[in-house]
Order: structure tokens, then C-alpha cells, then sequence
């Protein structure tokens, strides 16, 4: 019996079929085909009653013994989940017993942060030719790097949550809770550049609008666009591909760290409820935690 006639593999054939009226991406599909076809090949002749949690399990145990990684054996569990989801959806099954089997633990990798010089490379100087906005992008790297906040809250600053007095913005983080963050006089000089330029492009468009940062059409720039805007401008100043919004968050707390700031000081700058995250976040590196043991250690002096 072929995985095309067997109950499982008609199931998996259908769903592809409804991904791909849906439109999905290439990439899902072509994962998705792949590692169905190794369940249908292990469920073989089973029917959906007969496949429970522990069938699951055992078709992981099998991937595993292939010499899968984690990562690999997590997208195929998560292709089983969809596909019960679809049949469910369907009336075919009653139950998702993909559900029920825990996720493989992945290792945590945070990106590789770039250095204090790889940073100022970036900001320091005229933008680059790819930049649509120069003003603007500026501003962006700016207040990502230079307050630490999330791309979320970059993009959800007003106009009237700057207080250029007290060189401070009013940022609404998770939870809807609100903190201030404090800004220097590289940003201030950024957001200065940039007003005019603001004001200008609201006047072409014949729109009015409260957000801090807008698209040539005056409407709110949104997270997606400031993420193109960063990799965008991070690659045309040499930096890696791998760039993001959050990547300035995380350059953020670790170059403070590696400076000589308080950690608790770094946890409230950044928004964090726990200091635990804010330790995982700041990627203590070891130049740090050299420094600190030479200096305070009374077997190191």
C-alpha cells in the first residue's frame, strides 16, 4: 500500500492541496510535503482513531533516530499539529493528539550583537543612498539604539510624547504599561533634522497625523517597514543581513553593560519586568565579566 492510498496520506494530500488554494508560501509547502509524507510513512495503514498522542511521539522517536536536529523534529511536529487542525476544521477528526506532545526544548539563540564601532559606522555620517527618508531612518537607528525600546514602541510614538525639555519620551511597552525613556543629544540633534522634514511631507500629503514616524504618505510607519529600513540601511553600512530592530534593542543593554551600568538601572530603561530577562538579554559577554572579577575579586587584586 502506497502513502498516496492509505488513509493518512490522503489526508496529507488534501491539506497540501487546501495550502496551496490558500496561497501559502513556497517554503511552507515544500516543508510541510516533506516532513508529512515521513508521518504518513510511519502511520502507514492506521486510520485517525487509531493515531493518539503516543503514535505521535513515536513517529518524533523515529526522526530522532534518523539524526534530526531539535529544530527539525520541533517543524515537524508543528506540521502534524497543522494538519490535525485542518482535518478538524474539516470534520474528519475530533481530536489533535499533536497537541498533546510537547514541543522539543530549542536552544536559545540570541543574534550576534554588533560592536560600539560596528554601531556608529552605521549612524555616524550621511545615510545611505538606499535610505528612502535620510531624516527619518536617522531618527530610527537613533531611538532603537539610543533608548533601547522595541520596534512595537517605536512605531507607536506621538508627536506629544516627546519632552525635548527633559530630553525624555513617554513609551507605552507590553501590558500597556508606560515608561519614560531618556534621550541624548545624538537623537536630539536627529530629531531636530527631522521635524521639518516631517511637517513638510504631512503638507504634501494633505494629511494630518500624530505619529512621531510617518511613510512619504504621511500614515504611521509601521514595524514591518522600520524592519526594512534597518536591514536595508545595517547591509548598505556593512553590517550583516541578519540585522533587525531588535538587534539595536539587544546592542542597546549589552553595550551599557559592558560600559559599566547597573543592570537594574538597564532592566528599567529596557522595560523589563524580571531581571532574569534583562541578564539573558544583555548576553553578558566575558569581557564584562572579566572586568568586574579583576576589579572587585579580593583574590584577583
Amino acid at each position: 500500500m502506497t502513502k498516496a492510498t492509505t488513509t493518512v496520506g490522503k489526508g496529507v494530500a488534501n491539506f497540501l492541496r487546501h495550502l496551496r488554494e490558500r496561497n501559502a508560501s513556497v517554503h511552507t509547502i515544500k516543508a510541510y510535503s516533506h516532513d508529512l509524507a515521513l508521518f504518513a510513512g510511519y502511520a502507514g495503514s492506521r486510520g485517525w482513531k487509531a493515531i493518539d498522542h503516543i503514535t505521535v511521539r513515536g513517529f518524533l522517536a523515529q526522526l530522532y533516530e534518523r539524526g534530526l536536529s531539535k529544530t527539525s523534529v520541533a517543524r515537524a511536529l508543528a506540521g502534524v499539529r497543522s494538519l490535525y487542525r485542518w482535518l478538524g476544521q474539516e470534520g474528519i477528526v475530533a481530536q489533535n493528539p499533536a497537541k498533546l506532545v510537547a514541543t522539543p526544548r530549542l536552544p536559545k539563540k540570541l543574534p550576534r550583537v554588533p560592536t560600539i564601532e560596528e554601531i556608529n559606522s552605521v549612524i555616524d555620517g550621511s545615510m545611505p543612498e538606499v535610505a528612502a527618508f535620510p531624516e527619518r531612518d536617522r531618527l530610527i537607528f537613533e531611538l532603537l539604539y539610543g533608548c533601547g525600546i522595541r520596534n512595537s514602541e517605536l512605531t507607536a510614538i506621538n508627536l506629544d510624547d516627546i519632552r525635548v525639555s527633559a530630553e525624555a519620551i513617554l513609551i507605552r511597552g507590553k501590558g500597556k504599561k508606560e515608561r519614560y525613556a531618556p534621550f541624548g543629544d545624538s537623537a536630539k540633534a536627529a530629531l531636530k533634522a527631522y521635524l521639518p522634514e516631517r511637517a513638510k511631507t504631512l503638507s504634501d500629503s494633505k494629511k494630518h497625523s500624530p505619529a512621531l514616524l510617518i511613510n512619504r504618505r504621511g500614515g504611521r510607519l509601521t514595524t514591518r517597514s522600520v524592519g526594512r529600513i534597518v536591514k536595508k540601511i545595517a547591509v548598505a553600512k556593512g553590517l550583516s543581513p541578519d540585522v533587525h530592530p531588535h538587534t539595536l534593542r539587544h546592542a542597546f543593554g549589552t553595550h551599557m553593560l559592558e560600559e559599566g551600568a547597573d543592570l537594574r538601572a538597564i532592566q528599567e530603561l529596557l522595560g523589563h519586568e524580571r531581571l532574569a530577562t534583562t541578564q539573558r538579554y544583555t548576553q553578558l559577554s566575558m569581557k564584562h565579566v572579566l572586568q568586574v572579577y579583576d576589579q572587585t575579586h579580593p583574590r584577583a587584586k
